[in-house]
């Protein structure tokens, strides 16, 4: 049976962290477990963790949760090839995906929500939270552009998928900021454990 699928991305190098951020403490978690904690309470029935970078301490922090994981050896490419490895890994009558990044722990189930919602009313296949106008994530992608998210060129990402097909995006705007942030620095880290 098609269901939608969440990949969370969580293959980076932390480069500018200068530490494995996926690791860090998060209101009595880890970034990641907080990430997948979100997603399981979503809507989203399941959820694919793409590993690349520190995968073997991530993935024994994520064993015991329900998620499947794969791993990108092409990780040091950047966030495209996670996305292309997570795409990769699904099964094949998987109905959508919706993309998430590794360091966003602050988007709430209730925002995933959101965006399915809209997915299953409005028939579009590419579905982006706006914030004050300004587009995050998680970015929902119809199984359709499966064979698209492949050719996509890794200088321009997931953005050049949005631009070829413009005309089958719909844009939902939300109350939550948190689609804008993530956590990159150790600046990031601090605001935010000090936000909440």
């Amino acid at each position: 049976m098609a269901e939608l699928w969440a990949i969370i991305l969580a293959g980076g190098e932390s480069k500018r962290m200068k530490a494995p951020k996926m690791l860090l403490p998060f209101k009595g978690k880890t970034i990641i477990e907080k990430v997948v904690e979100n997603v399981t309470a979503s809507n989203v029935k399941n959820t694919l963790v793409v590993l690349g970078a520190e995968y073997e301490a991530i993935l024994r922090v994520i064993s015991s949760l329900l998620v499947k994981s794969c791993f990108n050896e092409n990780y040091k490419e950047g966030m495209l090839s996670s996305v292309k490895c997570g795409f990769r890994s699904l099964p094949d009558d998987f109905e959508a995906a919706l993309v998430f990044q590794g360091d966003q722990p602050m988007i709430s189930p209730e925002t995933v929500n959101e965006v399915i919602t809209a997915y299953r009313k409005s028939g579009k296949g590419i579905v982006i939270p706006v914030f004050s106008k300004k587009r995050g994530h998680p970015l929902l992608i119809d199984r359709k552009y499966r064979s698209e998210v492949e050719k996509l060129n890794p200088d321009e990402g997931l953005r050049s998928l949005a631009a070829k097909f413009s005309n089958d995006i719909l844009e939902v705007n939300v109350e939550s900021q948190e689609i804008l942030k993530d956590i990159d620095t150790q600046e990031d880290y601090m605001n935010e454990l000090n936000q909440n």
